[in-house]
């Protein structure tokens, strides 16, 4: 049998408590809680860092913002370095990215490709492409526009969340079951739109979602969920209705069944609760973000309750396709851990804050421990000297 095709499923600012499988008591996520019930629910699961362009470098270089140097957004990834899509490419896989890449350009150093395309050389080696550098600045709620690997640009109408999926969907009926493939798709929902302010669910999300139960940690008065939570729904809502095209489309082409099938966030939102901004925190509401896999070799039905983290998926990506995983990798594959062994688990996961503050975060099951550092957060990533900033009683 040959090696499956993995499809990685990527949204924006989610939090955990957004799926049905993971808390959510309306009728959000039905896609992905069926997928769940097939699968594997991380309940532990956390970002290694709560801001977007740093996650992401995380995910392609498979180490800690700190390491990579992208520790801030508006910093490129190291391109002369291998990334997960490099090894993918050797090991014989088609790759293919779709969405937000948000890490081609480089505002110190002058390199703009926020509002037009990115080059291959800045790709980080996917061979087939559909993206956007920074897809808040081509892009709204509805309407917008993305660039293909030969850098033309593809205007599309409707829902932007739609467009994304409809492009991974072109993707996968353009597969042969004789090769394996790997599939990157980055959607920016639910992320705020930066320059409207608000959360953009699509029509109708307001009222179909009002009557929403509050998370326990936002708290009235505080923040903008009040206003802004509906439609963060619908946002939610819009891909786990395009989760379940994608699911479609591989099942049409014959290829599910061969198919590993992981969905987490980079981070997650407090809604300006703790901040004033909507993460770049280390509380749960930043952090804890949903982790649901399923495919060929992992459990059905289960629950991982083991602390685990995002900086764990370049690992497990590459174990998923029986390629060796790189010493200088941070994390840890979690394969072992989706098929039901019992291995050693970590007792705590370790996160990085840039932007807000200098910061360092270790959460445990029962207890959160966070330090800063003086200093200039925008420009400085680490320091030799930090300060008990807070510890929390879980």
């Amino acid at each position: 049998m040959r090696r499956p095709n993995i499809v990685f499923y990527f949204s924006d600012q989610q939090r955990f408590d957004t799926l049905g499988c993971c808390g959510q008591s309306l009728d959000v996520t039905p896609n992905l809680d069926t997928i769940a019930g097939e699968g594997v629910v991380f309940d532990n699961f956390y970002s290694c860092q709560p801001v977007c362009g740093p996650a992401r470098a995380c995910l392609q270089d498979g180490r800690y913002p700190s390491q990579t140097g992208c520790f801030t957004n508006g910093i490129a990834l190291d391109f002369s370095r291998k990334h997960i899509a490099d090894y993918f490419n050797e090991a014989g896989y088609d790759t293919a990215y779709v969405g937000k890449w948000h890490l081609a350009s480089d505002s110190e150093k002058g390199i703009d490709y926020r509002t037009d395309a990115v080059p291959e050389e800045r790709r980080a080696g996917y061979k087939h492409w559909m993206a956007s550098d920074v897809l808040e600045f081509t892009s709204h709620g509805y309407n917008g526009y993305v660039f293909d690997g030969d850098c033309r640009r593809h205007d599309f109408i409707g829902y932007r969340a739609d467009a994304i999926n409809s492009f991974a969907v072109d993707y996968i009926h353009s597969c042969s079951a004789d090769d394996p493939f790997f599939l990157f798709i980055s959607q920016i929902e639910p992320h705020h739109q930066n320059d409207h302010g608000h959360y953009e669910g699509p029509d109708g999300s307001k009222s179909r979602f009002m009557d929403f139960h509050r998370p326990a940690d936002l708290l009235p008065g505080a923040g903008d969920w009040e206003e802004e939570f509906p439609d963060y729904l619908g946002c939610c809502n819009r891909l786990d209705y395009n989760v379940g095209l994608i699911v479609d489309a591989l099942k049409e082409k014959g290829l599910w069944d061969n198919t590993i099938f992981i969905y987490t966030s980079d981070h997650g939102s407090h809604f300006r609760t703790r901040n004033l901004e909507y993460k770049r925190s280390c509380h749960d509401a930043s952090v804890h973000i949903p982790l649901v896999m399923t495919g060929p070799g992992i459990s059905k039905g289960r629950r991982v309750a083991e602390m685990t983290s995002l900086i764990d998926i370049p690992a497990t990506l590459l174990d998923f396709a029986s390629i060796e995983i790189p010493d200088y990798f941070q994390g840890r594959s979690l394969k072992a851990l989706a098929g039901g062994k019992h291995e050693d688990g970590r007792d705590d996961v370790f996160i990085q804050i840039s932007e807000s503050q200098i910061g360092r975060a270790i959460r445990t099951k029962d207890y959160k421990y966070s330090a800063r550092a003086s200093g200039d957060p925008w420009h400085e990533c680490g320091s030799s000297v930090y300060y008990e900033d807070s510890l929390y009683d879980l």
